[in-house]
């Protein structure tokens, strides 16, 4: 069977799953499914008095794997909060401990699947995973494995697995991940309406409701609907005040309708919350769109630091960094080299993409096709990889082919990008 028609089978299958399922249970990111009890701490929002409730049970029983890899999960759990990575390496610690304690413990393993996920580890991840498995088969593994492979490019596996995990727990994070494997097959329509069946599972937990909000929004965001996106965003902020992702999505909104002060003051709002690198690339972005190169400047500076913080903690950062120095024209032949590296290690449509547009900024457009064409082999509507397609074909002097794709990207979305949209619009006068 060719990939195309292994593709279509397996998302046949997560459809099927979908069917008359609505579970409440579980969270955007939750604690392992033995535990309940933590789930329950989790869904108060309060992950800082779990930690030091576990903390405190381990103080008084330093043999309990249980609750060290409990303690795992909850410190995976704030560095989400918080953007702080430290708390990765004290994550992992307390996972070995567990392991230490308990070899055949399966939820550890898990963990430390989840962990080598958020550090961008995927060939860990994926072995992690299966051996989690094979030690005893769960939804939350399935999840592990199933990102893994996408991460990877396997993606008939990876949506097979996707399926198994829908099956076993029909919950926000699997309705999630059936919603990205539809969003990854060109079927918006379809992705939106696994996203609202995680809305419904994220009932009565505020922080997991305002996540499935902000996926939401963005779904319709990246099909150009900037008005059913910005609702979205706010009823996110209306169900957990403060929650840094709505105001991230809500400043495009703004820069979308040409406020820029407003965008730049939501955005501000965010990486005041959690200093992430994408938050902080895009207020840098947005003072740059309003002229303000100083300011914008600043915050370009300070990505590199927190890549340099993400890199000590044990994060590979080589895809994100090689993007952001193409885009911003930052020494693009080492931008090129990481591009090549980051594609190495994860040969999926993004690393497909990045690496085309590396190529194409440092005048390499015929090597630079052929990725672009991988990177949109699944039919994925994405405006900003046709973006790049269209000015891979541009530079190759395929003029009219290239705007052919130029329109497309803008009639999907025209606010795609802050940087490019704009170039987009003018290449095509």
């Amino acid at each position: 069977m060719g990939t195309v028609a292994v593709l279509a089978a397996a998302v046949s299958l997560l459809g099927g799953a979908l069917r008359g399922s609505h579970a409440r249970s579980a969270l955007a990111a939750p604690p392992p499914s033995s535990a309940p009890a933590l789930a329950r701490e989790f869904a108060t929002g309060d992950t800082a008095a779990v930690v030091a409730g576990l903390q405190q049970r381990l103080r008084q029983n330093p043999r309990d794997a249980a609750g060290w890899a409990l303690l795992g999960f909850a410190y995976q759990q704030r560095a989400r909060e918080t953007g702080d990575p430290s708390y990765y390496p004290r994550s992992e610690g307390t996972l070995r401990r567990s392991l230490r304690l308990s070899p055949d413990n399966a939820v550890a393993l898990g963990g430390l699947g989840s962990l080598a996920l958020s550090r961008h580890r995927f060939r860990e991840a994926l072995v992690l995973g299966r051996r989690a498995l094979r030690l005893q088969p769960s939804a939350r593994s399935y999840g592990v494995v199933g990102d893994a492979l996408l991460e990877l490019g396997r993606y008939d596996r990876a949506f097979a697995a996707f399926d198994t995990m829908a099956q076993l727990k029909p919950n926000v994070s699997s309705y999630a991940r059936i919603s990205y494997a539809r969003e990854l097959l060109g079927r918006p329509q379809a992705a939106i309406a696994a996203m609202r069946l995680a809305l419904d599972a994220a009932a009565d937990q505020p922080e997991a409701t305002a996540w499935t909000h902000v996926q939401l929004g963005k779904l319709y965001w990246s099909v150009g609907n900037v008005r059913a996106a910005g609702a979205q965003y706010a009823r996110a902020l209306a169900a957990f005040p403060g929650y840094p992702y709505a105001y991230d999505g809500l400043a495009l909104v703004q820069a979308s309708r040409g406020h820029l002060r407003a965008a730049i003051a939501l955005e501000t709002r965010a990486v005041d919350a959690i200093p992430l690198p994408q938050f902080v690339g895009q207020l840098g972005d947005l003072y740059r769109a309003r002229g303000q190169v100083a300011p914008a400047r600043r915050q370009y500076a300070l990505i590199g630091a927190i890549q340099r913080l993400l890199v000590a903690n044990g994060v590979r950062t080589d895809l994100e960094t090689a993007l952001f120095q193409v885009d911003h024209g930052i020494r693009l032949g080492q931008a090129l080299t990481l591009a090549r590296r980051a594609r190495a290690a994860r040969p999926s449509i993004d690393g497909d993409d990045v690496l085309a547009w590396a190529l194409a900024r440092n005048g390499r457009c015929d090597v630079a096709l052929g990725y672009s064409r991988r990177a949109l082999r699944l039919g994925t509507l994405d405006a900003l990889k046709l973006f790049h397609r269209g000015m891979i074909e541009r530079c190759l002097g395929r003029t009219a082919s290239g705007d052919a794709v130029l329109r497309r990207a803008l009639a999907l979305n025209p606010h795609f990008s802050l940087l490019w949209a704009p170039v987009a619009r003018q290449a095509l006068r």
